[in-house]
């Protein structure tokens, strides 16, 4: 119960780490105590929901996985779109979830990708990386056959019009990410009209 109070949520495996047992888990579940989101995922019944719950849940379902594309626009308030699934970033050897809540949608990153460019944000005592908006933006340009140009354009011009990176910072991460040629003329003619 502690765990859980401390961390907001907590998987199986980490709670039988701090020494309860499954069967005990399951006591608590039956009895109201606690709450089951996902196979292998708990939270107390009275632990405040935010806004990013889904996130948060996504996080621990997928300890190594990063938050992206847009899912990572929503959270940087970058796109009026709410996502129906969590967009979520793994390697390319990387596991994907069995779960089926919360709906989840996974694309393959090269590993350096899961270090680079990404901030970690508390959401309900989780530590969820996400990536920060000028790689988001990128990142939308590099997946727009998944993700829809309209979006990744809509994410650029935000991600201009309030400041969370600049178009030299853009241009830079775009050539690291031989994304350039994509982003090239949106930025010039983005840039040009600010």
């Amino acid at each position: 119960m502690a765990l859980l109070a401390d961390r907001g949520m907590a998987r199986l495996t980490e709670i039988r780490a701090a020494g309860a047992t499954a069967a005990a888990v399951s006591r608590l579940e039956r009895n109201g105590k606690i709450v089951r989101l996902s196979r292998g995922l708990y939270q107390l019944p009275d632990a405040p929901i935010e806004t990013h719950h889904a996130l948060a849940e996504a996080s621990k379902l997928v300890p190594r996985g990063v938050i992206c594309l847009t899912s990572a626009l929503a959270v940087h308030d970058l796109t009026d779109t709410m996502p129906a699934k969590v967009w979520i970033a793994i390697t390319r050897a990387g596991r994907i979830s069995r779960n089926k809540r919360p709906p989840m949608r996974f694309v393959r990153f090269p590993p350096r990708r899961l270090t680079r460019g990404i901030t970690i944000h508390r959401i309900e005592g989780v530590a969820v990386p996400i990536t920060d908006p000028a790689y988001t933006v990128i990142d939308m340009f590099r997946y727009r056959s998944v993700v829809g140009l309209p979006l990744a354009i809509e994410g650029l011009k935000e991600v201009l019009r309030t400041h969370k990176a600049t178009p030299a910072e853009l241009a830079r991460i775009a050539v690291e990410e031989r994304s350039w040629s994509v982003v090239r003329p949106y930025l010039e003619a983005l840039a040009h009209d600010g």
